[in-house]
């Protein structure tokens, strides 16, 4: 009775939540370009139809062959009623979206406010859909559990409706009809599908663990992998979906074991956005909040040491930005002689005042210097010009340096023995700046694989998710590798194992 209650409260505290999520991304920062928001509204869309198709298959199935179930199937108080107005609504919605897309494509005149009310539709449409699968999954249910026995697949022109021509219905079984125990084949199913690169297959199946088995011990999990689905897959529109993905389980599980792994993926779902610095920054500073706040909840995390090194590229690249902005303000006022100035120094002082680290800092330190030479304000220049002396000894600007403090009467200090070990940063070579350029690549250390699973599976592998299956829905923390991996076991240990099993002869 307890464990019951339990779920339940649970249950009823993700509907909140889920609730209030379109209320708070209409306060967010829109992320993404038109042609990126409206992709994603559509690939959501397209989602909801096909579970929504499914879970109406099932209930046509059960009523085929009664005649007074038949008889109320288009009334909307009905189970199948319900599900079939909410279809057309999706329906409606989605059109509404390709309109949109249309005029987008045709570079035809449209209002910002349009994507942002499809957007408020969606989401509010999504919530709607999933408490609607939910609240309906009894009507489908079979008590009597199939799990494990064998299915006859049918050969059907379309796989699943949306994904292609050609193959079988060998899934519709499992996203219709409601069975004790189908929660972990829909599980065992969707990771398979992950694994083989059908993304939008696996979060299909995943997805009918959270709508329609909302007890199942699967559904954290669930929701974590279909956040991994979209960071596997990559691209502009899966990465901004994958962040949404993660924080939104973050904010139902804040404090299950994996929370800090999921929190570093939101970071590097946006560090795989981020430009050359002489771009769009907001990347750029969405992942450095996230990372602050990374050191901030998890300060004795075993990945701590990775994520001070994402911080300090992620905030070489906001300092390159301040840096090259400053420069162009540096050039127009000392050596164009015209104005500037005010704004070349508001630049690099936010650079010592927010990126301590900065690898550029001997630069950003002595052109600073110059400008106050130029106010006539000595002591300010002589202040900077001393940093360099004693805290960048290896740096091109020493030696200038030295020279203007020479040349003001000021003392020239010692280099700091702690810092003999610092270097000025390596230049690119001319090919890999070139393709840099070329593509807008700036380099970051970023993993690539989920939190469950591997960008690049392998058998010999045993990862994450293969231990959330042989536990029945859940990963322990003794469990999580110390390191930024999902894999529990590697091929190289896993073979070692092999090998150490004693072989038996078979008898004749």
């Amino acid at each position: 009775m307890f464990v019951s209650v339990r779920k339940a409260i649970i249950l009823s505290f993700i509907l909140v939540i889920g609730s209030m999520l379109p209320a708070a991304a209409q306060n967010r920062t829109v992320d993404g370009t038109p042609v990126q928001r409206l992709e994603i509204m559509r690939s959501k869309l397209e989602a909801m139809r096909q579970s929504l198709k499914n879970a109406m298959a099932s209930l046509k199935e059960d009523n085929k062959d009664d005649k007074n179930k038949k008889d109320d199937k288009e009334k909307l108080d009905t189970p199948l009623g319900r599900l079939k107005a909410l279809d057309k609504e999706v329906a409606s919605v989605q059109s509404d979206v390709n309109s949109l897309r249309g005029k987008v494509d045709r570079a035809e005149k449209y209002e910002m406010s349009d994507i942002d009310q499809a957007e408020a539709r969606v989401s509010e449409l999504q919530i709607g859909v999933e408490r609607a699968l939910q609240e309906t999954a009894s009507n489908r249910a079979n008590p009597k559990s199939t799990v494990g026995d064998k299915r006859d697949i049918k050969k059907k022109k379309k796989f699943l409706g949306i994904f292609g021509g050609g193959g079988n219905d060998e899934y519709d079984e499992l996203l219709g009809s409601v069975v004790p125990g189908r929660d972990r084949e829909l599980f065992v199913a969707a990771t398979r599908e992950v694994r083989k690169n059908n993304f939008e297959v696996g979060r299909l199946l995943f997805q009918t663990i959270i709508t329609t088995y909302p007890e199942s011990p699967y559904l954290p999990m669930a929701k974590l992998a279909v956040a991994d689905s979209f960071y596997l897959e990559g691209g502009t529109s899966s990465l901004i979906q994958a962040a949404a993905g993660y924080q939104e389980w973050l904010t139902f599980f804040p404090t299950h074991p994996l929370a800090d792994r999921v929190l570093l993926k939101i970071a590097e779902s946006e560090m795989r956005r981020i430009g050359l610095p002489d771009r769009e920054i907001a990347n750029a500073r969405r992942a450095e909040q996230k990372l602050k706040a990374f050191i901030q909840n998890y300060p004795n995390s075993p990945l701590r040491p990775l994520v001070d090194l994402r911080l300090k590229e992620v905030q070489d690249n906001l300092g390159l930005h301040n840096l090259y902005i400053g420069n162009y303000y540096y050039t127009l006022s000392v050596e164009q002689k015209k104005g500037g100035l005010k704004g070349a120094q508001s630049r690099y002082r936010e650079i010592l005042d927010k990126y301590p680290n900065f690898s550029f800092m001997d630069e950003a330190l002595y052109k600073l210097a110059v400008t106050y030479l130029l106010e006539e304000e000595t002591d300010q220049a002589a202040r900077y010009f001393q940093k360099i002396v004693s805290d960048y000894p290896n740096s091109e600007y020493v030696e200038k340096s030295k020279e203007q403090l020479q040349i003001i009467g000021a003392k020239v200090p010692e280099p700091n023995k702690d810092r003999n070990n610092v270097l000025s940063p390596e230049k690119a070579s001319f090919i890999s700046n070139f393709r840099n350029q070329l593509f807008g690549i700036y380099p970051l250390t970023i993993d690539k694989d989920g939190v469950l699973m591997t960008r690049d599976f392998d058998k010999c592998k045993f990862e994450l998710i293969d231990k959330v299956i042989e536990n029945l829905g859940d990963v322990a923390a003794s469990e999580i590798p110390k390191t930024l991996t999902a894999v529990v076991v590697p091929c190289e240990q896993a073979k070692k194992t092999d090998d150490a099993k004693p072989q038996t002869t078979p008898q004749k």
